[in-house]
């Protein structure tokens, strides 16, 4: 099938930097949002990440503007049903992707690929919220977006063969690297990099070793080039725990019981990064360790 224009539901770190690479890669794009204050901030993000890219001749000032022109925002869900391909990013929670399949139901055309990006929740599941479970697939993008080459497809019980091929042409043209994963929780990536951050999380609530030794050692030692702690934070402690929540609830395995210390911080509103607090206080000049 051929996709011409793409809908992307959230513009949170993961929508604009998807948004980001589909524009660049020549599809038109129409970026929702629920607030208005977060469509500007993810095409001034956009703006300045492409301007980067030029500034770093990876890409040229006209092919900036031909990308940042294919890019059209709205506050009207419903209206991503006139596109060829939708690609869900919103919170890791799936009471809130049910909602939004629920919306865009009646408005999807009958050929359009419905896909999320979701880190861990079950694709059988969430397409059998749809109409089109056999269009309907995972599309899991790394973060950064714009720099991270892999994107992990992964298929439901009901995925047709046409739906994978046309997202593998996708990933193909974004000049990126698929990595096909089965439907079980949290999929390739997450199911080892998730509960690695949350025995780390252990290592710090035990006391084996503070926030900066715990990081320097898996930096220096296994030549991580982020701590995972550190990792944590940029990918926000709150869809750490969604996640190792999932893994638990679906493996039915306590070894991966969510850290007390994990849950703690998500409780305080510590969620890393994205609001300055986390594992590491970014409100001064510099990260400082939180414990």
């Amino acid at each position: 099938m051929d996709i011409g224009s793409i809908g992307v539901v959230g513009a949170g770190q993961m929508g604009n930097g998807i948004a980001h690479v589909m524009a660049l890669a020549g599809y038109e794009v129409l970026l929702n949002d629920i607030n208005q204050d977060a469509l500007d901030a993810a095409v001034a993000r956009i703006d300045k990440n492409l301007e980067r890219q030029v500034s770093r001749e990876k890409i040229s000032a006209g092919e900036k503007a031909a990308a940042m022109g294919r890019i059209a925002t709205t506050l009207e869900l419903p209206k991503l049903g006139g596109t060829d391909l939708v690609i869900e990013a919103a919170t890791e929670r799936e009471e809130i992707k049910h909602q939004i399949f629920d919306i865009l139901k009646p408005h999807l055309g009958p050929d359009t690929i419905l896909t999320s990006n979701t880190s861990s929740i079950s694709i059988t599941r969430l397409a059998s919220r749809t109409d089109r479970p056999e269009r309907f697939m995972g599309f899991h993008f790394m973060n950064p977006v714009p720099v991270m080459k892999l994107v992990e497809l992964i298929r439901g019980i009901a995925t047709d063969e046409e739906t994978y091929q046309t997202c593998l042409g996708i990933v193909n043209k974004l000049g990126k690297t698929a990595a096909s994963a089965e439907d079980f929780p949290a999929f390739i990536v997450n199911r080892i990099l998730i509960p690695m951050i949350n025995e780390a999380c252990y290592t710090l609530y035990e006391g084996v070793g503070n926030v900066a030794s715990i990081d320097a050692a898996m930096k220096l030692g296994a030549n991580h080039p982020m701590g995972p702690l550190e990792l944590a934070d940029f990918i926000g402690l709150d869809t750490c725990l969604a996640i190792m929540n999932v893994l638990h609830d679906g493996l039915a395995d306590t070894k991966y019981r969510p850290c007390p210390l994990l849950t703690k911080y998500v409780e305080a509103g510590w969620l890393g990064r994205k609001t300055k607090r986390g594992f590491y206080d970014y409100r001064g000049e510099s990260p400082v360790p939180t414990r």
